[in-house]
């Protein structure tokens, strides 16, 4: 059978991949959070364990379980067996994987988010859950008192797509409730 990944950042946004057979889903007992790493200087989405805590995401079909590009994509992280968090509508349900970061060692002084990612990340949360999907977003990830770079003039993540007027609107009322400052 061919398994799925479960994705919660910038692989919800279907335009950042063309993996087939994407659909919603949820991974139970994980949170999104923001965290820094020896292989990037930007601070960037992960997950860690967290009881009674469920974030929405979307899973998608690995063909021939070939999992060398999607393991490149996501080198700084480690592949890990979700095995019954995952919730989807599939059946018989897939082995599913997720991707988390286990070296979290700080390596700047002066960590940031990166405002191109995070725009990338909600337009997908947008596309797959609407408004109300964006706020559970907002609300079930860790970090945000780490600084945020805008770098929308030129953006930084590779896989930066234009956003609407509103969807940038939308990221920066979220960003405006929140203890992070733009700089």
């Amino acid at each position: 059978m061919t398994p799925y990944f479960f994705g919660y950042g910038s692989l919800v946004n279907r335009a950042t991949h063309a993996y087939p057979d994407a659909q919603p889903a949820s991974l139970s007992g994980w949170r999104r959070t923001w965290v820094q790493t020896p292989a990037r200087a930007a601070v960037y989405l992960s997950v860690e364990p967290a009881a009674d805590v469920s974030i929405d995401g979307l899973i998608a079909a690995v063909p021939g379980a070939d999992w060398a590009a999607l393991d490149q994509r996501e080198a700084a992280y480690a592949r890990v067996a979700s095995g019954g968090a995952v919730s989807h509508a599939l059946s018989p349900a897939p082995d599913v994987s997720h991707y988390t970061v286990t070296d979290t060692r700080h390596v700047t002084a002066n960590p940031f988010i990166v405002l191109s990612y995070l725009d990338i990340v909600v337009q997908g949360f947008l596309r797959e859950y609407g408004k109300d999907g964006v706020a559970r977003f907002f609300a079930s990830t860790a970090g945000w008192e780490t600084p945020i770079l805008d770098d929308r003039a030129a953006p930084r993540y590779a896989r930066y797509h234009q956003l609407t007027k509103a969807e940038e609107a939308l990221v920066d009322d979220h960003l405006a409730a929140l203890p992070t400052r733009v700089k």
